[in-house]
């Protein structure tokens, strides 16, 4: 017996180390505290190099990264798994590994989310990713439809120093009414705008709901004087309280139009696009942290800062302008930096056009929601 039972902790051991598949173990905030050799192998990374060092979602492509934050995580933590997940996973070397991801979150004793285990297959010789899931149904009442469009239309702020312009495309007819919104508003300085966009989670009548609640409570908030880190800290406060809004993404930003300074905080949200005289578009990648009460109470929200000379764009939006069922979210994250490059000194309108223009049909299966502004020159 005590060979039998040694031989089977040996094998089981060389199992997890040369199993057919990629495994690693994470913390929730992604961090790597083990893996195998076929991992090693893969990635051509040194355990040395990922154990205690590196996040899982560090090691994806950029648009793995983002999907890593509004999808992955949070369908984790309300299902405990998630299955079949196409990502890239970027090599010691550069080059990609197209991957399937599935994993299982561990829970301790009392119920809460401790860790997190990862199984990775090799995807390269798959023809393409598998469809993304698209929730639809049929269409919600009126009622549903006039909420959400007394948050996405009207009136915006025409500031002097400043342009402002907003884009909301519903989703296909026959789609429930979505979750998408958007908000610009002056601060009690007089010099400073709050611009915000958001994503609920869900569709229907209790999505546009929730959005309500929520445009109300960050204006709210944000009367208050709290800088955009603090400001979702109280936001995550309010969607436990009231249970309402969890796992709803958005980013909040403070444009200070004299000092041409840009302070926003991203919870589980695309990152801001800017646009800066003399330079390429870039995501503004700094400032994240997860959707709204994901964990309960948790560390500090995070939050950053950019300088905007004049002239400089500012485009604030939800997934549905650069997610696409049957190609890498970063696909669309390229596409929206490139048409805004080559129309980046026409009017705001015109550049809300084109990202719709360029935008394939198959994509409009969800809502598609931006706010832009840009600085006077």
């Amino acid at each position: 017996m005590t060979r039998d039972r040694e031989l089977l902790e040996s094998t089981a051991e060389e199992f997890f180390e040369d199993a057919p598949c990629a495994q690693l173990s994470t913390r929730l905030d992604g961090t790597i505290v083990r893996v195998n050799r076929t991992f090693e192998a893969w990635t051509g990374f040194e355990r040395g190099d990922l154990v205690g060092a590196r996040r899982f979602q560090d090691l994806l492509s950029p648009g793995g990264r983002i999907y890593y934050e509004t999808h992955y995580m949070p369908l984790l933590l309300m299902q405990d798994a998630v299955r079949a997940i196409a990502v890239e996973i970027v090599r010691a070397d550069g080059s990609r590994l197209p991957a399937l991801v599935n994993s299982v979150l561990r829970r301790d004793n009392d119920g809460r989310p401790e860790a997190v285990w990862t199984s990775v297959f090799d995807a390269t010789d798959r023809r393409g990713y598998e469809h993304e899931l698209l929730r639809a149904g049929r269409r919600e009442h009126e009622i549903a439809q006039g909420l959400q469009r007394s948050m996405v239309s009207g009136t915006l702020l025409n500031p002097d120093g400043c342009e402002l312009d907003a884009l909301y495309r519903p989703a296909v007819r026959g789609m429930d009414v979505g979750g998408d919104w958007h908000d610009a508003f002056w601060l009690d300085d007089g010099d400073t705008i709050g611009l915000v966009v958001g994503d609920v989670v869900g569709r229907g009548i209790d999505a546009a709901a929730t959005m309500g609640q929520l445009r109300s409570a960050v204006r709210a908030l944000a009367a208050t004087g709290l800088s955009p880190g603090a400001l979702l800290e109280r936001l995550d406060d309010y969607a436990r309280r009231h249970d309402v809004g969890k796992m709803c993404t958005l980013v909040y930003a403070e444009l200070a139009l004299t000092e041409g300074l840009l302070r926003f905080a991203c919870a589980g949200h695309p990152p801001p696009l800017l646009a800066v005289p003399g330079e390429q578009p870039r995501f503004a990648w700094e400032g994240r942290s997860t959707p709204l009460d994901a964990f309960g109470p948790g560390e500090p929200r995070a939050e950053a800062t950019e300088p905007l000379p004049p002239g400089s764009i500012v485009l604030l939006y939800t997934d549905g302008l650069v997610e696409e069922r049957s190609a890498p979210l970063e696909v669309g994250m390229e596409r929206l930096c490139r048409t805004v490059a080559a129309h980046k000194d026409e009017g705001l309108s015109t550049i809300l056009s084109h990202l719709i223009d360029v935008a394939p049909e198959s994509q409009h299966a969800d809502d598609q929601c931006a706010l832009v502004a840009r600085l006077a020159g």
